[in-house]
């Protein structure tokens, strides 16, 4: 299957994509994220080059999904060190856009495998935090092989409901890839 998007690191100069698409993650899944999309409107621009500028920041990335035939913007993953309590890698910041979603497309798995291509330079495990209802993220990471840690906390905008803890070993070599002897 011939793939129809590129995946590359965000870079400052993305920052209308980025807040574009902040924007559309948002309005389309508001339970996934900590933050509303009143407050995303309120930011600035240096704020939004600033979240732009991760895909080469130290210690965070940030990864676009960018449709080869339009140009738009169909996904996004974040990784960042020490969140959350954690000291190793954390996932963050996860959407695909509705029209690109589902393992045929090939979207999440390409975001993902480049997260966990950066996550291994700063440990041996990746781990995320992922809403109690939100069964289609759930039923992903499952897939791609990780587990409940069993550590919770309640979610920021809803204290009433819980934020779960995931995490994965990830392997030495990226998942397809084969060691070759030295």
């Amino acid at each position: 299957m011939t793939q129809h998007f590129i995946v590359r690191r965000t870079s400052e100069a993305d920052w209308q994509s980025v807040r574009a698409l902040r924007l559309e993650m948002l309005a389309d899944t508001p339970l996934a994220y900590g933050e509303t999309v009143a407050t995303a409107l309120s930011r600035q621009e240096p704020e939004w080059r600033q979240r732009a500028a991760r895909g080469d920041g130290p210690g965070t990335t940030a990864v676009a999904a960018i449709d080869t035939s339009t140009g738009r913007w169909i996904g996004t993953m974040g990784g960042f060190l020490g969140g959350l309590g954690s000291t190793g890698p954390l996932l963050v910041g996860v959407y695909v856009a509705p029209g690109s979603r589902g393992r045929s497309s090939g979207v999440a798995d390409a975001l993902l495998d480049a997260i966990e291509d950066w996550a291994r330079v700063h440990g041996s495990t990746l781990s995320l935090h992922v809403h109690e209802d939100n069964a289609r993220a759930i039923a992903f990471y499952e897939r791609r092989g990780f587990t409940f840690t069993g550590v919770s906390a309640p979610y920021e905008l809803a204290p009433s409901r819980l934020e779960l803890e995931m995490q994965r070993v990830l392997p030495a070599t990226p998942q397809g890839a084969t060691a070759r002897p030295a």
